[in-house]
C-alpha cells in the first residue's frame, strides 16, 4: 500500500450545481498541493470529478424533458471548462456515470451483501430531497432538515441497509488513536461528538418506483444505490480498485481527502465504516476546510451572494484569483470574500511588493547591459536577504505539511519585502552613478536570485505569472518549469550570465472604482433611482464628514525617498523635490520652503499621494503631493517610523 507517494482528492461535485467559489477553492487547494508535491520530487496523483446520480439530477432532467445522462453530459462541461480556466492539473476527472465506476460499485455492493454487511428492512423516516438523506424525528430541527433547513417528507418503505452501527466503537477508537486522520483537530472533535449518540445503520438504496436514476443493486433490480454510497467509492475506483491492483496499491491510501466542512459526516463516518467493511486501509487525512462568507453569512444561491469564479478570473486573471484564495483563507476556518479585500491584497502583495521588486531589478539590470553578472564579495546585506529567502523556503515546507498555506505565503511575501528593503538600502542606482560596478553586479545578482527562488516557491500557486517572471530573468519556460522546490536548498543558482527581458508590469495596479465602473451596466431603474436621489446635505461646521472605505481606497499613499531638492526660481514658498518611489523617479513641487531647506530634505523618507493627476505649478510639472501635518505656524512632513522600502503602500 501507498506509504511514500502523494494522492489528493476533491469531493466529486454535483452536476446540478453551477461552479462557485467553494468548488473553485477546494479544487485550487488540491491543485496547489499536487503541484507542490510534484515540485518536491514526489510521485503525485490528483483526482477530481462529478457526482451524476440521484434524485436532484433526475428531477432536473425531467424538467428539461431529456434523458438524465444527456443532462449530465451537458452540465459537466461547466466544471471541466472552469478547471481548465483555473489551470487545474488533475490526473483524472472521474464521472460516476462511467461504466467502470458503476461496475466497481456493483461489485462492492454484492460482496458486502454476500457477507451479511447489507440487509433488507422496512424503514419509516423523514427524507430530504436536497441532501438525498433520511433523518429520524429527533434529527430534525423545527421539523426541517438539520443540514440544509429544507422541508422534509415522511416516507415508509422497504430498503437495504449497510450495518454501519457495527463499526461505531472501532471508529471512535480509530479517530482517538490517529490524530492526523481528521483535520483540523476540532473537526475530529465534531465527529466524535456526532458519535456520542447511537449510530444507525445506513440506508443504501432507493426503490426504482421513487427514483430510477442510479446504479442498480446487483442483488435486487427493483432498487438503485444511494447516491452517497455510490459517490464515495470514486476515491478507490478512480485509482484502479478492482481493475489494476498494482496501480491501486501504488496510490492507496489517499494522502488527503479535501472536503468542505458541510460534508464532514459523510466522509468521517460513512466512508471510514464502508472502507472498514470492504477491508481497506483508511485515508491518511480527511481535511475539512471552512466556508467562504459574505460578512457573517454563508454564500448561497437563495441569498444571491455567491461569487462566480469565472467573473473574477475574467476581471483580474487566474493567478491573482488563485493567490487570493490561498492567502486569504486559513484552510480550517471560514473566510470572508469581498472584491474590495481582493483588490487590496492584490495591490499590496502582488503589485506593490512582488511586481515592484521585479521592476526595480529589471530596470537596473537593463541599464547595466541586460546580463546578470556573477556576484563579487558578499556583505552582511546580502546575507540578510538570503537568510530571509531561506526562511521562506523552510516555512513553505513546514506550512505545506501543516496545511497552513496562508502562513507559508506570508513568509514568502516577507522575503519579497526584504528584497525591496535590500534594494532601498543598497541603492543600485547610486552605485551605477558612482561607477561601482562590482558592487552593483553583486546587488543585482542577489536581488534577482531572491526573485528566482521566490518564483519557484510561488509557481504552484501562480504558475503562469511565475513563468512570466522566470522569462523576465532570462529563462525559457521549459527551463523554469524544471526548477524544483527540492533544488532550492541543494542546487547552485544558474542565474549568472542570463539576459533579462523587459516586460510589462507583472501585476498592474487595480483601480477598484474604475474597474467596477467599466464593468457595471446599470439598469434603467437603477439610473432613475440614482437621478432621483436627493442631494447630499453639507456637513455642519466643525463636523467631519464620514467617507466609505471605497472612497479612501481611491487614494494611493506610498513611501518615497527624496533624492535632491532645490528652490523654484522666483517663488519664495516653493521647493522642487526629485524623489524615488518603487524604482520610479518623479518630481513634486511643494510649498514647504518656509519650513525646510533643500539640504535638510535630501535622503528623507516621506509619504506621497502617488495617483494624483499631474499639474503644472509655475510651469513645472508636479506628479504627486507629499503629506504634511500643520498646526498654527508649525508644519511637519509625514515620515515613516523606521526604515521601509520606497514605494511601500501606506494605509
Amino acid at each position: 500500500m501507498n506509504t511514500e507517494n502523494f494522492y489528493v482528492t476533491t469531493p466529486i461535485y454535483y452536476v446540478n450545481d453551477k461552479p462557485h467559489i467553494g468548488h473553485a477553492y477546494t479544487t485550487i487547494l488540491a491543485d496547489v498541493l499536487a503541484r507542490y508535491h510534484r515540485s518536491l520530487g514526489e510521485d503525485t496523483f490528483f483526482l477530481t470529478g462529478t457526482d451524476e446520480h440521484g434524485q436532484k439530477v433526475q428531477k432536473a432532467a425531467e424538467k428539461r424533458q431529456m434523458d438524465p445522462k444527456q443532462h449530465c453530459d451537458e452540465t459537466v462541461v461547466r466544471f471541466q471548462e472552469l478547471w481548465r480556466k483555473l489551470g487545474i492539473t488533475n490526473d483524472r476527472f472521474i464521472r460516476t456515470t462511467e461504466e467502470y465506476h458503476k461496475k466497481v460499485v456493483r461489485e462492492i455492493l454484492q460482496e458486502l451483501y454476500d457477507r451479511g454487511e447489507i440487509y433488507k428492512a422496512e424503514y419509516t423516516g423523514w427524507y430530504c430531497v436536497g441532501d438525498e438523506r433520511f433523518f429520524t424525528e429527533k434529527d430534525l430541527v423545527d421539523g426541517k432538515c438539520p443540514e440544509c433547513g429544507r422541508e422534509v417528507s415522511a416516507i415508509k418503505e422497504s430498503n437495504y441497509f449497510f450495518r454501519m452501527s457495527k463499526y461505531q466503537d472501532w471508529l471512535i477508537d480509530y479517530i482517538q488513536t490517529h490524530p492526523d486522520f481528521i483535520q483540523p483537530s476540532f473537526r475530529a472533535n465534531e465527529t466524535l461528538g456526532f458519535l456520542r449518540k447511537k449510530l444507525s445503520d445506513l440506508c443504501i438504496s432507493r426503490p426504482k418506483s421513487r427514483l430510477s436514476w442510479g446504479i442498480e443493486l446487483p442483488f435486487d433490480p427493483d432498487y438503485v444505490c444511494y447516491v452517497w454510497f455510490d459517490a464515495l467509492i470514486n476515491y478507490i475506483s478512480g485509482v484502479g480498485f478492482h481493475r489494476n491492483q498494482e496501480e491501486f496499491e501504488h496510490w492507496w491510501p489517499a494522502s488527503y481527502h479535501l472536503i468542505g466542512k458541510d460534508i464532514l459526516t459523510t466522509h468521517s463516518v460513512y466512508w471510514p465504516t464502508m472502507l472498514k467493511a470492504i477491508g481497506l486501509p483508511m485515508p491518511r487525512t480527511i481535511f475539512a476546510h471552512g466556508w467562504w462568507l459574505t460578512g457573517n453569512t454563508k454564500m448561497s444561491k437563495s441569498l444571491g451572494n455567491v461569487v462566480n469564479p469565472m467573473d473574477m478570473v475574467e476581471r483580474y486573471g487566474v493567478d491573482a484569483f488563485r493567490y487570493f484564495l490561498l492567502s486569504e483563507m486559513s484552510p480550517g476556518n471560514d473566510a470572508n470574500f469581498t472584491e474590495e479585500a481582493f483588490v487590496a491584497r492584490y495591490n499590496s502583495d502582488l503589485a506593490n511588493d512582488l511586481g515592484n521588486l521585479l521592476s526595480r531589478v529589471l530596470k537596473m539590470t537593463l541599464r547595466s547591459g541586460g546580463v546578470i553578472q556573477p556576484p563579487a564579495e558578499l556583505t552582511a546585506d546580502e546575507a540578510e536577504l538570503n537568510a530571509e529567502v531561506d526562511k521562506a523556503v523552510a516555512a513553505m515546507e513546514s506550512c505545506l505539511l501543516a496545511m497552513k498555506f496562508d502562513q507559508g505565503l506570508a513568509a514568502v511575501m516577507n522575503a519579497v519585502r526584504a528584497g525591496n528593503r535590500y534594494m532601498e538600502k543598497t541603492a543600485p542606482w547610486s552605485l551605477a552613478k558612482k561607477g561601482e560596478l562590482a558592487r552593483l553586479n553583486t546587488v543585482l545578482y542577489t536581488a534577482a536570485d531572491a526573485l528566482r527562488r521566490v518564483a519557484v516557491l510561488l509557481a504552484p500557486v501562480m504558475p503562469s505569472k511565475m513563468a512570466d517572471l522566470g522569462a523576465a530573468l532570462g529563462y525559457n519556460r521549459n527551463d523554469f518549469a524544471a526548477l524544483k522546490i527540492s533544488d532550492l536548498k541543494t542546487k547552485k543558482s544558474d542565474l549568472a550570465g542570463r539576459t533579462v527581458q523587459d516586460c510589462d508590469a507583472l501585476f498592474p495596479r487595480i483601480q477598484f472604482e474604475a474597474a467596477k465602473e467599466a464593468e457595471a451596466k446599470p439598469a434603467k431603474q437603477e439610473k432613475a433611482a440614482k437621478a432621483a436621489k436627493p442631494a447630499k446635505a453639507a456637513a455642519p461646521a466643525g463636523v467631519v464628514e464620514l467617507i466609505d472605505i471605497a472612497d479612501f481606497a481611491k487614494v494611493q499613499l506610498r513611501t518615497a525617498k527624496v533624492i535632491e531638492a532645490s528652490r523654484v526660481e522666483g517663488a519664495d514658498r516653493l521647493l522642487r523635490l526629485r524623489i524615488e518611489s518603487g524604482g520610479e523617479e518623479r518630481q513634486i513641487v511643494s510649498g514647504i520652503a518656509r519650513w525646510y531647506t533643500p539640504e535638510s530634505l535630501a535622503g528623507k523618507s516621506i509619504v506621497i499621494v502617488a495617483n494624483l493627476r499631474p499639474a503644472k505649478i509655475r510651469g513645472i510639472e508636479s506628479a504627486g503631493m507629499l503629506l504634511a501635518a500643520k498646526e498654527g505656524d508649525t508644519l511637519r512632513l509625514v515620515t515613516t517610523d523606521g526604515e521601509i522600502a520606497s514605494g511601500a503602500e501606506v494605509g
